[in-house]
């Protein structure tokens, strides 16, 4: 009962046919399309701004992990005064 055959999407389609009209149907067909390919270009231009913020994050976080492991190489090589 809950799932949808091929005669359920051809009745959809003609009822939608009745009501709209095929030039209807057909501009939000292009409207929709319109819709998710700027979508889909909005994302891209979010990926490659934000491409070389991660590239700096990642060269900032192996700069502290140097300085880290410098620091505490300086510590062991440091005799302990008591």
């Amino acid at each position: 009962m809950g799932e949808f055959s091929f005669t359920h999407i051809l009745l959809f389609v003609a009822i939608l046919m009745l009501f709209f009209g095929s030039s209807k149907i057909e501009g939000i067909g292009k409207s929709l399309g319109r819709s998710i390919r700027g979508f889909k270009e909005g994302m891209s231009e979010i990926d490659t701004e934000a491409k070389p913020v991660a590239d700096a994050r990642k060269e900032l976080n192996q700069d502290s992990a140097q300085k880290t492991q410098q620091t505490q190489t300086e510590q062991t090589k440091e005799p302990r005064r008591s």
